[in-house]
């Protein structure tokens, strides 16, 4: 038995407002389902965030359709859960996924979690924040006693685990229970075959650079899924890698050598197929960045989709620190003002309630207060009533800005 294993290619998203992008995510979603249909396999899997949103354009639910279709023509099940992405962290709600159960997709949910195909175990849960990891826990606990009947098995996850997905992981590698022969993740981007209990864990990553962090595993790893041999005793994996077609070029230049740089990447993009990206540090910068740009603009525009410059300023009365320390972005910044707290659950909920707000998701913001609060506080007489939570409102933001903040939530 032979099955494809793919995650993370989330497709809709329009990488900095580029219909370009968009296209791009289609294109390799569509090589790599060629590629595993050459390699007759008997079915695949899919661990999540198969959509941008939760909420796809007919024009993704379409990319997605032609794909299925083919799989569907070549005599392959496709099995896949829900991530973050394409979830709706309510109650009742249900993914988009389930638009194509007609079409021969098989959903797992907590509704129907497992599958048998042939004799191997399928089974697995869609993403649960980390502020319900007791229940994923204990949904966990449940499938590893039906995992137990079987001699070959496959979990399918999407959760960030503490080992390989640093501070805001949703799951610790020790309540992953340790008697199935595959674990099947998604959510890390970046590729991960490791050993775990008796079988493999392996993150395929994401199918496209989603983020400019993910070049460095592209360049070693490449992007695409893998390819699972169960023929024998124990899972042999095999990485199948797609080009995916747009290139990101970085590099540093120096200001005083900015002319013979640039003329430097111009040969070398020059002949490209598809417009690269170009993410471009200009250090030793003396003089007006305005004018340094239209330079670069005009000799590399027409060559590039986009040019990302980022200049590094030389500030003559700064003495000691270096003038570009490490950046902080607003995750961090809670993290750093609840360390006084010493609680993880409050730390994972409040990053939690900040992706929610910042992609004006109010409805799922309310819903996953209510949970933190019963699962945290409802016991305890000191605290408000769990009513309460339904009468936080939640302004609308405006400009982009994010109008609401914890203490406007929480009080």
């Amino acid at each position: 038995m032979k099955f494809a294993h793919l995650a993370d290619t989330h497709l809709g998203y329009r990488q900095f407002g580029l219909i370009e992008r968009e296209k791009d995510f289609y294109e390799v979603f569509e090589k790599v389902i060629d590629k595993i249909i050459e390699e007759k396999v008997d079915f695949v899997i899919h661990s999540g965030d198969l959509f941008e949103t939760a909420k796809p354009s007919p024009n993704v639910l379409l990319a997605f359709q032609k794909g299925l279709l083919k799989l569907k023509g070549a005599g392959i099940t496709m099995y896949a859960i829900a991530g973050n992405h394409d979830s709706v962290m309510r109650k009742g709600a249900i993914p988009p996924q389930v638009i194509f159960k007609k079409l021969g997709l098989k959903v797992i949910s907590p509704i129907n979690p497992f599958y048998v195909h042939g004799d191997l175990f399928i089974a697995g849960l869609p993403f649960y924040p980390a502020s319900q990891s007791k229940l994923l826990k204990s949904k966990l606990a449940e499938l590893s006693k039906k995992a137990a009947n079987y001699e070959k098995s496959v979990l399918v996850l999407h959760q960030g685990i503490d080992k390989y997905f640093g501070y805001q992981y949703e799951l610790e590698l020790g309540d992953v229970p340790d008697n199935f022969s595959y674990y099947a993740l998604g959510h890390v981007h970046k590729y991960v075959n490791d050993s775990f209990g008796n079988g493999r864990l392996v993150y395929p990553g994401s199918t496209e650079i989603w983020k400019t962090d993910e070049l460095e595993d592209y360049k070693n790893n490449g992007k695409g899924c893998v390819i699972v041999d169960f023929d024998g005793p124990k899972p042999v994996i095999k990485r199948l890698s797609i080009d995916a077609g747009r290139e990101f070029i970085i590099r540093t230049i120096d200001y005083n050598k900015l002319e013979s740089n640039v003329a430097g990447i111009k040969e070398i993009i020059k002949d490209f197929d598809k417009k690269p990206i170009l993410d471009l540090t200009i250090k030793n910068v003396d003089g007006n960045t305005k004018d340094i740009y239209e330079i670069i603009n005009n000799e590399l525009g027409d060559l590039a989709l986009m040019i990302r410059p980022k200049f590094e300023i030389i500030d003559e009365n700064r003495t000691g620190d270096p003038p570009f320390p490490g950046s902080v972005g607003p995750k961090e910044l809670i993290v750093e003002q609840l360390e006084k707290y010493n609680d993880k659950n409050v730390e994972q909920f409040a990053l939690e309630l900040y992706d929610f707000l910042s992609k004006d998701k109010n409805g799922e913001s309310k819903e996953l207060v209510h949970q933190f609060f019963n699962d945290h506080y409802s016991k305890n007489p000191k605290y408000c009533n769990v009513e309460e939570v339904e009468e936080i409102e939640v302004p609308k933001k405006e400009s982009g800005d994010i109008q609401v903040t914890f203490n406007e939530v929480l009080k």
